[in-house]
């Protein structure tokens, strides 16, 4: 089977999107062909197997200029590609449509938000399917979504033993922006234990997000809570099992209304979870979204250690190699 993938980034290290790298060696050790057509190229080692296509983002190219780069690309590999996976960009499923139909090759999404706009409902009629990580991941309502787990790499991201502080180190990591409240996460963190310090991992991407931070930061100075609340920046797949498994509860507060991938990452690290998301609710306990509550929960949590049972959760549910067998086996 040869594949054409078309997807925002390939970069492994990045913070965000590193993680669809290791995805990309799993997809090319059950293609003949793997044809990646991306906005930006980065730092990459793949398969022999694997050809990538840049549309020149990371060259500062411009919009008019990466749609020829699209569209060149796309005509190219079409011919020799069985089927066209497009990873979380409905849009280019819609611009992707019409050479693949003169091709007669038909095109499958993946996408995990809880925003279902037009661009989706558009990309739903022409995909042949729709694969998501959970129920939750896709809240539009169509026969065609297929729920394939998250996709975690199991095998990263696991257990180890790490040194050991006398303070209760929290974590929450993700792109800093309001739909993730780390307001919340660092209210709760100002009436816990004096002993809990929290790290934050992530950056902001857009001018929205990069006022959201300073608002955070202002908040932890008001607060008084400049040694207990850390902002360590991005941090990439490579670093993140070891922070990870240096903590010892992660906090979550997101309202994305999908199942965040850093929470699964924890779990699969054995990193006990303390969430107040109901995109979680089949996995995890839920707390309501009042800071008092979650502030006992982390009182009462401290000091449990690791729990395999969720590193199970994980590998039951969620592992990226059956993730990867489940859509290409349904894009055969």
């Amino acid at each position: 089977m040869n594949l054409l993938i078309l997807t925002q980034k390939v970069d492994k290290d990045d913070d965000n999107l590193g993680f669809f790298h290791r995805w990309l060696d799993e997809l090319a050790e059950r293609a003949d062909k793997v044809f990646v057509v991306a906005n930006f190229v980065g730092e990459h080692n793949l398969p022999a197997n694997v050809q990538i296509f840049s549309l020149g983002k990371e060259r500062g190219l411009g919009r008019i200029r990466r749609y020829i780069n699209f569209y060149k690309y796309l005509f190219s590999a079409l011919p020799k590609a069985d089927a066209v996976f497009v990873h979380m960009i409905p849009i280019w499923v819609i611009l992707a449509w019409p050479a693949a139909a003169i091709f007669g090759k038909k095109i499958y999404l993946w996408y995990t938000h809880k925003s279902v706009t037009l661009s989706l409902r558009l990309a739903e009629k022409l995909a042949a399917k729709i694969f998501t990580a959970s129920p939750e991941s896709c809240r539009l309502r169509s026969k065609k979504i297929m729920v394939t787990g998250h996709g975690i790499d199991t095998e990263h991201f696991k257990p180890k033993d790490m040194p050991k502080t006398e303070a209760l180190k929290l974590l929450s990591v993700g792109r800093i922006t309001p739909s993730k409240d780390y307001k919340f996460v660092i209210e709760v963190v100002g009436l816990a234990s004096g002993n809990a310090v929290l790290d934050i991992v992530g950056e902001p991407i857009t001018k929205v997000d990069v006022t959201y931070k300073r608002k955070l930061e202002m908040l932890v100075l008001e607060k008084n809570l400049r040694d207990r609340v850390i902002f360590l920046g991005a941090k990439n797949q490579d670093e993140m099992p070891d922070i990870y498994n240096g903590h010892d509860i992660l906090l979550h507060a997101s309202e994305t209304g999908s199942m965040d991938k850093a929470v699964l990452e924890a779990m699969s690290c054995g990193l006990p979870i303390i969430t107040t998301s109901e995109a979680f609710k089949n996995l995890l306990a839920v707390l309501p979204k009042d800071t008092a509550v979650v502030a006992g929960k982390i009182i009462q949590a401290a000091g449990a250690g690791k729990n395999l049972a969720l590193r199970e959760l994980v590998i039951k549910n969620h592992n990226l190699e059956n993730t990867i067998e489940t859509i290409i086996a349904n894009m055969r």
